[in-house]
């Protein structure tokens, strides 16, 4: 068919068109049928499929994850055991409320023992943090250098948490950094600050 008979085609007499001609009009709408049966449904459905894919990876990840944690589950719960074990030996040096006075003598009764002279023991007022309490102590003693180092190691080695702060070595005879008055005597002079701690029981007393 040429060109000229496709020109002369009658659009209102399509009865009378030679086979070929509605040969390719039934191919054209056919085709046109696929395309628009493409984007009205199958395009849908391969956007689902994906969304499907993609569902199926996230949950093949969680459930590795799951699969992981649930393999681990026994090493999970010895290393929770050893911490709340670790954490309550932890909170046993901790004094409470009515073993204070026994650990400020055990802190006095050290420097004693170490050959030191104290000058000033003044508990200061607890400061509150979230489960426990500081008590720090103001102290200030007299000696020599290995003395000063016994009565620290004293202190670390005692059962209940005490830690020291702010040390400061001087001569006897210079000027104490509180008051500004001279001290004393031909020994070395210690002043520091010693820090307890008191845990806080659940009415936070």
């Amino acid at each position: 068919m040429t060109l000229d008979e496709l020109n002369q085609l009658d659009l209102s007499n399509i009865g009378e068109w030679p086979a070929i001609a509605k040969g390719l009009v039934i191919v054209l709408l056919c085709a046109l049928l696929a395309v628009g049966w493409y984007y009205f449904d199958v395009e849908d459905q391969y956007r689902a499929l994906d969304q499907a894919k993609q569902t199926e990876q996230d949950l093949r990840k969680q459930f590795e994850i799951k699969q992981a944690k649930a393999a681990n589950l026994d090493a999970y719960r010895a290393q929770l055991a050893e911490m709340q074990e670790s954490f309550g030996t932890m909170l046993r040096q901790l004094p409470n409320k009515t073993e204070v006075a026994g650990l400020l003598v055990d802190v006095s009764q050290t420097g004693l023992a170490a050959g030191l002279e104290f000058e000033l023991f003044q508990p200061q007022k607890e400061i509150p943090r979230e489960f426990y309490a500081e008590l720090p102590i103001r102290l200030r003693v007299t000696g020599q250098y290995h003395e000063f180092g016994e009565f620290v190691s004293g202190l670390a080695s005692l059962p209940r948490i005490v830690t020291v702060y702010d040390i400061a070595i001087k001569r006897r005879g210079a000027k104490n950094r509180k008051t500004a008055e001279p001290l004393k005597g031909g020994k070395l002079v210690l002043e520091a600050t010693a820090k307890t701690y008191r845990y806080l029981d659940e009415e936070g007393s």
